[in-house]
């Protein structure tokens, strides 16, 4: 931990408090398209990009799913929602970049979503700024479990990924983390690790702030 070269996070579920969200827009879009509740799959397709989800969505409602008219509805949806209810910063995230600016760690963002939306969100937030660079879901072949998004946000820095944390709060975002050969450290939103997951992370901390104080710890 004292080699410490970066930290790459994660975004929906780690840095915002946006999977339920997501899941809400995702209901509103299935049941306009007579798809039903849509939305209870997102505990399958949690790290996915849109490639990989389509790919999901068609095996379980059928070939024809219109996967362009819902990702019409469901981003006006979404929208809507974050407007009328803004799109809450996860606690302690802020913090955290912080302190990594302070000690000279670089960071990154590694995300299945797409660039046009990461990057706006990131920038209203004020949040854009603390990173030196960034791999979205529309930038890489490979949709997370594979370690194409990691690889590519370590390359990216300039970063050693055997020196780098990765901070997850999927399964799918911890097995990508893990066959990148970095250090996954697991900050579980909408699940929680099963027993294979448990073995491929270095830590499970409930919070960010957490995450703080334990890089701080290692740091003494």
């Amino acid at each position: 931990m004292m080699e410490l070269e970066a930290v790459v996070f994660d975004m929906d579920g780690l840095i915002f408090d946006s999977e339920q969200v997501v899941q809400r827009s995702w209901n509103i879009a299935g049941e306009e398209l007579g798809y039903g509740r849509v939305g209870e799959h997102i505990y399958h397709t949690l790290g996915f990009n849109v490639k990989r989800r389509e790919q999901y969505f068609k095996g379980v409602y059928g070939e024809d799913f219109k996967m362009a008219e819902f990702g019409v509805l469901s981003g006006k949806a979404f929208r809507r929602i974050v407007a009328e209810e803004g799109l809450k910063v996860k606690s302690g995230v802020r913090e955290l970049l912080e302190y990594l600016k302070r000690q000279g760690i670089k960071t990154a963002v590694a995300t299945s979503s797409r660039r046009e939306y990461s990057t706006e969100i990131l920038t209203d937030a004020g949040l854009w700024e603390y990173f030196d660079g960034a791999v979205f879901g529309d930038m890489v072949e490979n949709a997370k479990p594979d370690p194409e998004i990691y690889r590519k946000a370590c390359e990216k820095i300039g970063a050693d990924p055997e020196k780098s944390i990765a901070l997850e709060d999927s399964p799918a975002g911890i097995r990508s983390a893990h066959a990148a050969g970095m250090m996954p450290i697991m900050v579980p939103d909408l699940v929680e690790p099963d027993e294979e997951i448990q073995q491929l992370y270095i830590k499970k901390f409930p919070t960010l702030h957490k995450v703080l104080d334990f890089l701080q710890c290692q740091a003494e």
